[in-house]
């Protein structure tokens, strides 16, 4: 679990080590405000993606979805993370998840607080279409699953080279997705 007491002695080090005072009006009630906002942007940490897929395993028969030529394409899932390199911001963030169902559906607003959880940890962006990915076999049964993120990264906009206009694509295939050009189609 997130130990906020200690995030909020160590951002008090932090403001300290800037040469900030962190009695002054503006920072004072910044250790808390930060202690509440990790517990809320690192919720994800506090679950595997096993207890992830417990958490969201909504699934509905379908007969009709047996059939292989059935495919499911959310597009545009927006989300953010944060860098477990810098602990930078990953921003303006979009998933597109894809499966084959196998007789089951999945709600689809579950697999956009799939996506969402996942962000929320530590990360880096090839885990987290990894981890979707996972999650979604485990609540679905199908081993057919795509999962493709774009996104900005402020340790590479706002920091080091400092470049605005950067976005990183990661595409995370799996199953038939990997080698099937007529499910390739459906992530263009």
């Amino acid at each position: 679990m997130i130990d906020q007491e200690k995030i909020r002695l160590h951002v008090r080090g932090i403001l300290e080590a800037l040469g900030a005072d962190p009695e002054c009006e503006g920072l004072k009630d910044t250790p808390e405000r930060v202690s509440r906002m990790a517990a809320e942007v690192f919720e994800g940490m506090n679950y595997s993606n096993d207890e992830i897929a417990a958490m969201f395993d909504k699934t509905f028969d379908e007969p009709g979805a047996a059939e292989e030529t059935n495919v499911v394409v959310l597009r545009d899932i927006g989300f953010f993370s944060y860098c477990e390199h810098h602990l930078a911001l990953m921003y303006d963030m979009k998933a597109t998840v894809a499966y084959v169902p196998k007789g089951r559906v999945i709600g689809l607003s579950k697999i956009v607080r799939i996506v969402e959880m996942a962000g929320k940890r530590l990360q880096l962006q090839e885990r987290i279409g990894c981890d979707i990915a996972d999650i979604m076999t485990k609540v679905t049964g199908s081993e057919d699953v795509a999962v493709l993120i774009s996104g900005k990264h402020s340790c590479v906009t706002a920091r080091g080279i400092k470049n605005q206009n950067t976005v990183t694509e990661t595409a995370e295939l799996r199953g038939a997705f990997r080698h099937d050009p007529s499910l390739q189609f459906y992530l263009k």
